[in-house]
């Protein structure tokens, strides 16, 4: 049986946080950052968000990366789903997203500036 060594291990992890926020930004990130750029109100919003999780990160004394964008989305739509929260079956009112659907934009806009080739 081959054991990976921590590279491989390391570039697995990196791949698949990559992956994940690449199927984020597919699912809402690219709708919601394309209406945050069309409504200051939700720019506003998103920004506001982004800077909660990065003060959320750096408490946490994490860097901001893309593995740690990815658990942090995660944990935030694992969270919401403990509590009763489940997609959307109608599109996404952008004019209004909900907190947990603006902060996940805020995720992709963070990871946007660490690794714009996924999130393009």
């Amino acid at each position: 049986m081959r054991v990976p060594n921590n590279r491989e291990s390391s570039r697995s992890a990196a791949g698949a946080a990559r992956s994940a926020l690449t199927a984020l930004t597919g699912s809402v990130g690219t709708a919601g950052l394309a209406a945050a750029a069309a409504d200051p109100v939700l720019l506003a919003a998103v920004d506001q968000h982004a800077a909660a999780v990065r003060d959320s990160l750096e408490a946490d004394s994490r860097p901001l990366t893309v593995a740690a964008l990815a658990g942090y989305a995660e944990g935030v739509r694992a969270a919401a789903e403990e509590h009763g929260w489940q997609p959307p079956a109608e599109p996404v009112d952008w004019s209004r997203p909900d907190w947990l659907f603006t902060r996940l934009i805020a995720v992709c806009a963070l990871a946007r500036t660490l690794d714009p080739r996924h999130l393009a």
